[in-house]
């Protein structure tokens, strides 16, 4: 299996705006939920916001709603995560995680089984 590819991090001020891509062109098994997680130093993986692909339906952390948005190309395997409004707190490594299968937590990392290898994340104040 091909794994994802993360592009589009970089280091912004706060308040700044980033927008991050996960292509996964060449994964071609069965794709339910695409999710996008962050990990800082020291920390636990967390979810950031999941799209189930084939019906758009979307899910976001409490830390990110109203500044995050997710969306995705379906034609060409893509998903997008515009962040807007970054706070120093958003910096990290951003995993795209593919799921193959149906799950009612999109958001909990355990539940993913193939990852990209990140795109770095600062926001400096």
């Amino acid at each position: 299996q091909v794994q994802p590819v993360e592009s589009g991090g970089g280091s912004v001020l706060t308040g700044g705006s980033l927008r991050l891509f996960c292509e996964f062109s060449g994964y071609t098994h069965n794709t339910f939920h695409i999710g996008w997680f962050r990990q800082a130093p020291g920390k636990e993986r967390e979810g950031v916001a999941a799209i189930y692909r084939h019906s758009g339906v979307t899910a976001y952390a409490d830390s990110v709603k109203g500044r995050f948005t997710i969306s995705q190309n379906y034609a060409e395997k893509t998903v997008i995560l515009q962040m807007n409004m970054l706070k120093p707190e958003d910096t990290g490594v951003y995993y795209c995680g593919i799921l193959p299968r149906w799950t009612g937590y999109p958001l909990r990392s355990t539940e993913y089984s193939i990852w990209g290898e990140g795109t770095q994340v600062t926001v400096s104040s």
